[in-house]
């Protein structure tokens, strides 16, 4: 008992900091948040939306997270470079901000006064209907009602045909800002979607609705699974590379445009 009083406990708590790292070709340092996490097993690297992340174990060293970064510093430059937003992608303003993306498409965005916060899809882009005291929440809230409006739609048109041979349909669908993941299926039955999956070309987003419908046959990531998805949706490696290349700044963008 006396010896486990005297043996040092490690931090219980996730413990955070800030790590510069030199940038590409005399450009600005890069920051990346340095956490030392208790349920850390290894020192590890990540990249997305909101930008480069080192976890520590407990028992790991400041310094060799450091040379962990070091070694790792030309991949953490090719990541953030892939996941960089146009400086043209602005949260939603009235007379700056002049094409939307959707469906892998940039389309003309057209401002028109109105009594209400509205966006329409016509033949000649996106129309904003709005009203002079609209604050940006209010049109940032209008943008992700159209964005969820233009997703269950493209879903009302694919879910039917890729229902064939399942155990069951999902109990609800809904969409989220997500930071990493593309979808999820809870054991219920539940599917949640990605929200940027709309700013995204059409067969990417069908492949990830594919992906999480053949959960609901094979709970897991096994070769049935994949067998599964093969049968339903024959090209989805190119779709999967798609999201490699082009997943983060979809991600970067949704949040920028959406910022109230």
């Amino acid at each position: 008992m006396l010896l486990r009083r005297l043996i040092a406990k490690p931090p219980q708590s996730v413990e955070r900091d800030t790590v510069l790292v030199a940038g590409a070709d005399g450009l600005a340092p890069i920051q990346v948040q340095r956490v030392r996490d208790p349920r850390a097993r290894r020192i590890r690297l990540s990249v997305d939306e909101r930008g480069a992340r080192l976890t520590l174990p407990v028992r790991a060293s400041l310094s060799a997270g450091e040379r962990f970064l070091e070694l790792h510093r030309p991949w953490l430059l090719e990541q953030l470079a892939r996941s960089a937003v146009p400086a043209s992608v602005q949260p939603l303003q009235p007379g700056v901000t002049t094409t939307l993306p959707l469906r892998g498409q940039e389309l003309p965005l057209h401002w028109q006064p109105g009594r209400y916060t509205r966006l329409e899809l016509a033949g000649d882009g996106i129309h904003l209907q709005w009203p002079q005291r609209a604050s940006a929440a209010m049109l940032a809230r209008a943008l992700r009602e159209f964005y969820e409006a233009q997703g269950r739609a493209d879903i009302g048109r694919w879910m039917p045909g890729h229902l064939a041979g399942l155990p069951r349909v999902p109990g609800r669908i809904r969409f989220k800002v997500m930071s990493s993941q593309w979808g999820s299926l809870s054991a219920d039955g539940a599917m949640a979607l990605d929200l940027s999956l709309i700013l995204a070309r059409p067969r990417a987003f069908e492949y990830v609705l594919v992906h999480e419908l053949c959960h609901l046959a094979q709970a897991n990531h096994s070769a049935a699974f994949w067998h599964e998805v093969q049968c339903r949706f024959p090209d989805w490696r190119a779709e999967r590379a798609y999201f490699h290349d082009q997943g983060r700044g979809l991600k970067a963008q949704l949040r920028a445009l959406l910022q109230g």
